[in-house]
């Protein structure tokens, strides 16, 4: 499979989550403080909720149900409750465009 692609960009507002899906997958797409774009699993591995309904600081990404962090780069869960990574995705930039291929995930 190719990439496809999720949203602009530009378009993407800072420290604030995108859920998109792309073939069943939910991927939350955050454009953080510095600019860069990371798209982690959508799903808390805690408590099966929306991280893309959580707060973003920093390079992490909170869950709004009981708190587990995760990182941005490495989708690894950075206190408890949660202890299992989300999976990361490859981010593509082409011109405006951010594209993401659901089946590629980044090797942390």
């Amino acid at each position: 499979m190719s990439a496809q692609r999720v949203c602009s960009a530009s378009g993407l507002e800072m420290d604030t989550p995108l859920r998109v899906e792309l073939d069943g997958i939910a991927i939350a797409v955050v454009k953080d403080s510095d600019g860069e774009i990371h798209a982690i699993g959508d799903r808390c591995t805690h408590g099966d909720v929306s991280l893309s309904e959580g707060f973003v600081e920093g390079k992490t990404l909170e869950c709004w149900a009981h708190g587990s962090a995760f990182s941005l780069e490495t989708g690894a869960a950075l206190n408890l409750p949660a202890y299992e990574p989300v999976p990361v995705f490859v981010v593509q930039i082409d011109g405006d465009d951010v594209l993401i291929d659901p089946t590629v995930t980044k090797e942390v």
